[in-house]
This record gives structure tokens, C-alpha cells and sequence, in this order.
């Protein structure tokens, strides 16, 4: 596998209506779960009005990695007291999230994150 094989982009960016918005596209796996890791250490938590907005609607591939890195940032955004989101998750992952329980934990927007 090459490292263009291997490509996951995020794009932080913050919304008109305030949220501070990370898109996830690509795929989600031991290779590149330190893209979305560093991204989510340089989220704006401290900002409990509008909290963190993860944009999956482009992930393609999630392995339990990924889901780590998810797990992190739901308790990056639990210390600091500030709302996280999951939008745009497809039927396949939600239905992984679900056989691991964490349906139960995040909270989820369908559709992409707003523009």
C-alpha cells in the first residue's frame, strides 16, 4: 500500500452560526487516525457555546482506530464541558457505532455538518 492509498483529510473550519467544524474525508484507519488525532488536540473545546462539529459525511472507512479517536474527542469535550458532534455518519458506521454502544454516547447530526 502506497501512502496514496493511505489519505485522510481534515479541514478545520468554523460555520456562520459558530461551531467549529473538522470534515473527515478519506478513510479512518492506524495510518492516518494521527491526522484526525492532531486536528482534534487543536479543537477549540473551551468554547461551550458552539462546541466541535466532526463532519463524517466523507469518511469512506473506519476502523477501531478511528473509533478510538472518536472516543477521545467525546472526552476531550466532556472535560472541558462543551457540546460534540457527529454528522453525516453513513448507515454502515452508525451501525458499527451502534454494536459497540456508542450510539448511546454521541450525539449525531444527519447530513454534513451546516456551511
Amino acid at each position: 500500500m502506497t501512502d496514496s492509498d493511505q489519505i485522510l483529510t481534515v479541514t478545520p473550519r468554523v460555520t456562520p452560526s459558530g461551531p467549529y467544524v473538522l470534515d473527515v474525508v478519506g478513510e479512518l484507519d492506524h495510518h492516518t487516525a494521527h491526522f484526525l488525532s492532531e486536528a482534534v488536540n487543536e479543537a477549540p473545546f473551551d468554547d461551550h457555546d458552539h462546541g466541535v462539529i466532526l463532519d463524517l459525511s466523507g469518511l469512506t472507512y473506519c476502523d477501531s482506530t478511528g473509533i478510538t479517536v472518536l472516543i477521545t474527542a467525546h472526552q476531550k469535550s466532556q472535560a472541558a464541558g462543551s457540546p460534540l458532534v457527529l454528522a453525516g455518519v453513513n448507515p454502515d458506521q452508525m451501525r458499527v457505532l451502534q454494536v459497540v454502544g456508542l450510539d448511546q454516547v454521541f450525539t449525531f447530526r444527519p447530513g454534513g455538518a451546516a456551511t
